[in-house]
């Protein structure tokens, strides 16, 4: 039986925040919050200055697509991409990400829809030597036809873990005009105008069918027990078509408006955390702050940039006045609720030890340590911030401790 032992730590438990305490980790699980003493055998780390708490879990980033392609139309092998996002996860504190794949049409890129699927089977294949939880988001955009038999063979092979609808047609959700559209296609995808324009005009033409091609692939979902969600609901009656499909959560609404319905109507929402941090959307929505205070904010993700959801959490705190268990609520214990993970999100006994330290560096929460069921997959120690955590033996513990 291996055992670790974290002592002299803060502790971010569901309900209260401990100061000056310990945890057991025994052979990948969470063994015991404030044991009375170390196990024998224990490895027995000091962390003095540093907050421990649940790993972070990611319900919506699409940083994988810029390993793949980082620069417009260059592409990287795609288990070398699988294997460095993977790395940069374990860094960001991040335990289990999903990565969000767009299955949007034969002229996007890595969102080809035949590279789409292939990079989903790359991230199932990479799980038995991956440093975290690697898990994929389907990402369904409407208006594509030829994607619906791929996600069905996909969720039938069981490598896809959440599933969401998206229509990026111009006048609506995330593109409110036509230029609003045309100015994204041309940015992050290389297009001349002639082609963004002529991408509109095809996305416009293909809507046609699009209720039954996402009725028929929620519904097949929920045959397998995988949850679902909407993106860039733009207003009540937009989530109250979602849900009546059986869409189970809500990502980036458009609104406040719209992600009071979603509340309203118990869909937890998704929010960006480079939101947060930027204190704005990217493209003209609303503040996240601003629903995180109205208190309909449920979820924050990383959306883009896995970095940002630890500093996130953390700016979520002090602007929303909330306490540190709560804000952490919306990167850990909330996330995992809505995807039905009921083995992690919390620091519990029993529960799988998903487990990362962090400390305070220059005024930004920083990740120090990441463990991965139980097993240390990152390690950094910064110069000027907190004490370096040093390992003990179980004799010096248990003297500190008295």
């Amino acid at each position: 039986m291996t055992a670790t032992y974290l002592t002299h730590a803060t502790l971010v438990l569901p309900d209260r925040v401990l100061h000056d305490s310990a945890l057991l980790i025994e052979d990948g699980h969470i063994a015991a919050i404030e044991p009375s003493a170390a196990p024998a055998n224990a490895h027995v780390i000091g962390l003095r200055g540093h907050t421990v708490m649940p790993g972070l879990i990611d319900v919506h980033c699409d940083a994988i697509e810029k390993e793949v392609e980082p620069r417009a139309n260059v592409l990287f092998p795609l288990d070398f991409a699988v294997a460095q996002v993977d790395r940069r996860n374990a860094a960001a504190g991040i335990t289990t990400p999903y990565h969000a794949l767009s299955f949007a049409g034969n002229h996007f890129g890595v969102r080809n829809v035949d590279t789409a699927a292939t990079l989903v089977r790359t991230v199932a294949a990479f799980r038995s030597h991956s440093l975290v939880d690697n898990r994929v988001h389907c990402r369904y955009e409407v208006t594509d036809a030829s994607a619906v038999p791929v996600l069905e063979k996909l969720m039938a092979e069981g490598v896809v873990d959440l599933l969401s609808v998206m229509d990026h047609s111009p006048g609506q959700g995330q593109f409110k005009t036509l230029d609003a559209y045309l100015a994204y296609m041309i940015g992050n995808h290389g297009m001349t105008r002639e082609e963004a324009a002529d991408a509109a005009d095809k996305k416009a033409a293909a809507l046609d069918g699009a209720h039954e091609r996402v009725n028929r692939l929620v519904a097949q979902a929920h045959r397998l027990g995988i949850p679902t969600a909407s993106h860039d609901d733009d207003s009540p009656q937009r989530i109250a078509a979602m849900q009546a499909l059986g869409v189970r959560m809500s990502e980036f609404p458009i609104n406040l408006e719209t992600a009071q319905a979603a509340c309203a109507q118990a869909l937890p929402t998704i929010l960006g955390a480079p939101n947060v941090l930027r204190g704005k959307s990217q493209s003209g929505s609303m503040r996240a702050i601003d629903a995180i205070h109205a208190g309909v904010g449920t979820i924050l993700c990383s959306d883009y940039q896995p970095s940002t959801l630890i500093a996130a959490a953390y700016a979520a705190a002090r602007q929303a006045e909330l306490p540190l268990n709560e804000a952490l609520a919306l990167v850990t214990a909330n996330p995992a609720e809505a995807c039905l993970l009921r083995d992690r999100g919390r620091l519990a006994p029993g529960l799988r030890a998903d487990v990362i330290a962090v400390a305070s560096v220059a005024g930004q929460p920083m990740v120090t340590h990441t463990w991965s069921a139980g097993r240390m997959v990152f390690a950094a120690g910064y110069r000027g911030g907190p004490p370096e955590p040093t390992a003990m033996s179980r004799r010096q513990a248990m003297h500190a401790l008295a």
